[in-house]
């Protein structure tokens, strides 16, 4: 009896304090606890977020629907925070002061807690800001947003180890000289960082504008990110530039120009007189000035003139633009405009000329002999004696022979 006694004991001493030194039927409750709150956790955000969801369409603004929705990742963990806490109190991690390990980590989900919901909260929030949007841009706002965000993020993490003890201010100087090495390898992270505030404060592009830079990229502008920009190639593919290319180059923003222009040299051939020249000057300035989808001044300079006279042809100017700036329309005015100047062209009874060579022959050229070599062949004519009739009979017979 005495041997079963003590086994007793041992039993009740394992069972007492087996379980990190805690009760095994009171963590098995408390396990059973936890994992209740997991298992209703879905339910209770369900209902929790129809509930704030009923209150937030009464209002005339989407924001509190927005706020709401951006709040249901936080609100899964109130269930989770109160099984927790009764686990604790079951277990009897809590001291009488309030205090204990249990405590801390009730605290610790509900720091997070609170911190994830001002971490989502930055986004709906940021709507709010059209005005500050309006003065430096949606993409500068967008980064205030992160900014704002990952600083809640490290005040969270700072309010966790400061809960449990764990000095802040060393690591926060362990931080600070890390970033000065850091900042001394990263120094194009850097310059690249203040190369895209400066863009996006002098507003030179935004997302979804035609930008092009001489020698680096010609596209449309998709993201700008904290160290580089990503513009897609009309070829669809993706480039990614670093922001100080963007800052330190010209950069030819195609979206913002009012008209597009139209620069063509026309020729025609110099059997063209002045009055057909005059004639197709007057009637293509009366065309474009009669069509709508062309500007006129003094908006736009608008000019056809004579402007040169070419190898083969003589060259007329013309210059004009378009009210639309879309590649598409442009391209379909630039085609009647064609039609027009051929109809234009030919109704004034002449033609366009193309290069053309033009060879000139004669009956020959005297050959250039030098003075002194004419002289002596002279002189040796005058010298030579005349052949007597006699001697080239002679001549002749042999060579018959």
């Amino acid at each position: 009896m005495e041997t079963l006694t003590d086994l007793w004991t041992i039993v009740l001493d394992v069972w007492n304090t087996s379980f990190l030194g805690l009760n095994v039927g009171q963590a098995l409750v408390g396990l059973l606890v936890i994992s209740l709150a997991f298992a209703v956790r879905g339910v209770c955000t369900w209902l929790i977020t129809k509930f704030l969801l009923a209150h937030a369409q009464k209002s005339t603004t989407k924001l509190d629907e927005k706020v709401v929705r951006a709040l249901s990742g936080p609100i899964r963990l109130i269930p989770v925070i109160i099984g927790v806490y009764i686990a604790v109190l079951i277990v009897g991690l809590d001291q009488p002061d309030g205090e204990g390990p249990g405590i801390n980590l009730v605290r610790t989900l509900i720091i997070i807690a609170i911190f994830w919901a001002l971490h989502n909260v930055v986004t709906p929030i940021s709507y709010l800001l059209s005005p500050l949007q309006r003065a430096l841009g949606p993409v500068l706002v967008d980064w205030l947003a992160k900014t704002l965000r990952i600083l809640f993020i490290i005040v969270g993490a700072g309010a966790v180890l400061q809960l449990w003890g764990i000095p802040v201010a060393p690591i926060v100087a362990g931080l600070g000289l890390f970033g000065v090495a850091v900042g001394l390898g990263a120094q194009d992270l850097f310059k690249n960082l203040i190369s895209g505030l400066l863009v996006l404060t002098e507003k030179r592009f935004l997302p979804g504008e035609w930008i092009h830079v001489d020698g680096v990229v010609e596209g449309i502008v998709e993201q700008i990110n904290f160290r580089s920009t990503l513009v897609r190639r009309f070829d669809r593919s993706p480039v990614y530039v670093p922001n100080s290319f963007l800052s330190d180059r010209a950069v030819t923003n195609f979206s913002r120009m009012t008209h597009r222009r139209i620069l063509w040299t026309i020729g025609v051939e110099y059997k063209t007189t002045t009055e057909q020249l005059r004639y197709i000057c007057d009637k293509t300035l009366e065309w474009l000035d009669n069509h709508p989808g062309f500007a006129r001044p003094p908006e736009v300079p608008l000019a056809m003139r004579v402007d040169s006279f070419g190898a083969s042809s003589i060259d007329m100017l013309l210059v004009c633009f378009t009210n639309t700036t879309a590649w598409g329309e442009w391209l379909e005015l630039k085609e009647e405009l064609a039609f027009a100047m051929k109809e234009i062209v030919e109704g004034a009874g002449t033609a366009f000329a193309f290069p053309s060579t033009s060879v000139y022959m004669d009956n020959g050229a005297e050959v250039f002999v030098p003075p002194e070599v004419e002289s002596h062949a002279r002189a040796r004519l005058e010298s030579a004696e005349p052949e007597q009739p006699a001697d080239a009979l002679a001549r002749v017979e042999e060579s018959d022979d």
